[in-house]
């Protein structure tokens, strides 16, 4: 599943950006990257790998140093998130072992060199504050009026043999694909999806969707088999537009 190399970079409300090692799913990431303008500013949402920190934590200041130089957090951007989300909270201890959102920066800095990000960690299992999390970031970014991409960061089925595994993730890929988060959740509920990123995933689509998103294209899809060679035990990687 591919489409990588098809169209020119133009602007996008989300993307949905795979998280692990780079030989494993950086080249799927920077493919989906380099089919967007990656504006100066970015919020990335990730799922919380550790349980460490609240339900909705915020990082609102601050700079994240990675090999590429420093990224300041978008203060102006955080507070209007934290002024239009009930349910989010400054709370760094989240962030201080997790993977998901500091992996991306590099791939993002490549893109765009004078990035600035608002990192948001979720760990929320209610669909209803999920939806309202994901409206008033909606809310947020019309209240900043300067381009942000968002950037879901999640990876997908993990550890099942590869026929299961590209099973399981095309129900995912065709929720996102119609910018349906309900319809995700529900589907990585019932078909036990081990997707890491579903409630992330799931609060970008409310956002995207309240901003005018009606569809997304899934830019390239693949499975860690490619390079580990076991096909018993792989996990899946997909990077998709949500515009």
């Amino acid at each position: 599943m591919s489409n990588a190399g098809g169209r020119k970079s133009h602007p996008a409300l989300a993307v949905v950006l795979p998280h692990a090692g780079y030989m494993y799913s950086g080249e799927v990431a920077a493919l989906t990257l380099a089919n967007v303008m990656v504006p100066e500013t970015v919020l990335i949402l990730g799922p919380n790998h550790t349980g460490l920190g609240g339900a909705f934590s915020l990082v609102s200041e601050g700079t994240w140093n990675t090999p590429l130089g420093p990224v300041p957090v978008e203060e102006d951007l955080a507070k209007l998130v934290l002024d239009n989300c009930v349910y989010v909270k400054v709370d760094e201890r989240a962030h201080s072992y997790e993977h998901s959102i500091e992996v991306e920066l590099p791939l993002l800095q490549f893109y765009q060199k004078s990035l600035s990000i608002v990192p948001l960690i979720i760990n929320d299992l209610n669909p209803d504050r999920l939806k309202q999390t994901g409206e008033g970031i909606a809310r947020a970014l019309i209240g900043f009026n300067r381009p942000v991409l968002l950037v879901l960061s999640s990876d997908l089925t993990h550890y099942e043999p590869e026929e299961v595994a590209r099973s399981k993730d095309r129900q995912v890929i065709e929720s996102v694909l119609r910018v349906d988060p309900r319809e995700l959740l529900l589907r990585v509920s019932e078909q036990r999806i081990s997707m890491c990123g579903a409630m992330p995933v799931a609060v970008g689509l409310y956002a995207a969707k309240k901003l005018g998103a009606r569809r997304g294209e899934l830019i390239d899809y693949r499975t860690s088999g490619t390079v580990s060679g076991d096909y018993e035990n792989v996990v899946g990687y997909a990077g998709i537009i949500i515009e």
